[in-house]
């Protein structure tokens, strides 16, 4: 198989079992909180990426990292997976999940927005109007919609999935200045993260045996949002001749994941919420390809 081609298998797979994630994360709420939810499903990904450096001879690697290093791992661990997902499956416990699910996607913006500060960078006039166009998606899923009476239908639910969105652009940004090999960095942000969230789920008396649904919602997850899926996404980049081509391919990822949520989770999709989406993406794709043509002329 040519490379091009593994690259595009690799990416179209990672885009599928992200994808179905939002279902998963639903449908497992079921029967786990969401505090139970990150605690199995985080000891699951450590579990499959501590298999993955050992197989592939790196997991020496992880004996000899400096203390900087270490450090980072303990900051970056504490942002993602702790602090991201537990807010995140929280607003998962509040929201629809097609709602959660798109709002989540409102990340890239964000980071827009912190690369001011901390990166320095200054904002166009187009930049400055793609945030607009997909902060204005924000109103539209919150309101269901009724933009004119302003009236959120769940605005605790809307602002945690708007606070995990700035702790997953924070830890991006992090991550930019973060040089070590990806598999080896990510496993010990998770060994950090699965610390955090065993001394929260024990302090907070949350610890329990789940039954069967719950272990197959939480493996999963662990698996085909935390492990495998981040592996397959590594590999369609390695292989890839264009990288922002197979990148754009994430894009195809909040649609299909309203499919996945009809199907799965039996929601009907709200017009409201495809309207916000093509708002938050428009603007992300406005900042994405318009902003860099301006910025190059």
């Amino acid at each position: 198989m040519k490379t091009g081609n593994k690259s595009l298998m690799f990416a179209l797979m990672a885009v599928l079992f992200w994808s179905t994630i939002g279902s998963a994360f639903k449908l497992t709420l079921n029967y786990l909180n969401f505090v139970q939810v990150l605690f199995f499903a985080s000891f699951i990904a450590v579990i499959f990426l501590a298999l993955t450096l050992t197989i592939s001879g790196k997991m020496r690697n992880i004996f000899c990292l400096s203390k900087k290093y270490i450090g980072m791992s303990a900051i970056m661990g504490f942002l993602n997976p702790f602090a991201y997902y537990l807010i995140l499956l929280k607003a998962y416990s509040i929201l629809q999940a097609q709602e959660a699910v798109v709002l989540n996607y409102i990340w890239p913006m964000i980071l827009v927005l912190l690369s001011i500060p901390f990166l320095r960078q200054k904002i166009s006039l187009i930049s400055f109007l793609a945030l607009l166009i997909s902060f204005s998606g924000i109103f539209v899923i919150a309101t269901e919609g009724r933009i004119m009476t302003m009236r959120f239908s769940h605005p605790a639910g809307v602002a945690l999935a708007l606070v995990s969105a700035f702790f997953w652009a924070s830890y991006w940004l992090l991550n930019l200045k973060d040089k070590r090999e990806e598999t080896e960095k990510l496993f010990m942000n998770f060994a950090f993260g699965f610390l955090y969230i065993l001394i929260y789920i024990l302090s907070t008396n949350n610890l329990v045996l789940p039954g069967i649904k719950g272990i197959i919602g939480t493996v999963y997850i662990g698996l085909f949002e935390m492990g495998i899926t981040f592996v397959l996404w590594l590999k369609a980049l390695k292989y890839a001749e264009n990288t922002a081509r197979v990148s754009n391919l994430v894009y195809l990822s909040p649609f299909l994941s309203l499919i996945c949520v009809s199907v799965f989770v039996g929601e009907k999709i709200l017009i409201s919420t495809i309207a916000g989406l093509i708002l938050i993406i428009g603007g992300i794709l406005i900042q994405h390809f318009i902003g860099k043509t301006a910025k190059a002329i």
